[in-house]
């Protein structure tokens, strides 16, 4: 989508610092971090959010995981012995600011259950 920001930086016209990417996703660090590890990973392909999610995206939301995982490893919170936060913003009772699926992965600190 031309007007997105997320698609923008896929395509390499908005400059991000890119941490890792691959044919299906391109991981990010999110310009706001909410702890020391704050990374966004996106599909390479526009897809709104995960509510629209379809059994035809599950390629691209296993490779979002992957990538996640990936991104948590390199930054030592990864396996059981740190730990780290996954997380699906959707609409805007959850405050999601930018129309393109995006996973946020957190680490770094301790997080609270629930958020306060």
């Amino acid at each position: 989508m031309a007007d997105c920001l997320f698609c923008g930086i896929v395509a390499g016209d908005i400059p991000a610092d890119v941490v890792c990417s691959d044919e299906y996703t391109v991981a990010f660090r999110d310009l706001s971090p909410q702890a020391p590890l704050h990374v966004l990973v996106v599909p390479r392909r526009h897809i709104v959010n995960a509510s629209t999610v379809t059994d035809k995206d599950g390629d691209v939301v296993a490779a979002m995981l992957m990538a996640a995982n990936a991104v948590a490893d390199a930054a030592g919170f990864g396996g059981e012995d740190r730990g780290f936060r996954l997380v699906f913003n959707v609409g805007p009772d959850a405050l999601n600011s930018v129309d393109h699926l995006h996973l946020h992965v957190l680490g770094g600190r301790t997080f609270d259950w629930p958020p306060g």
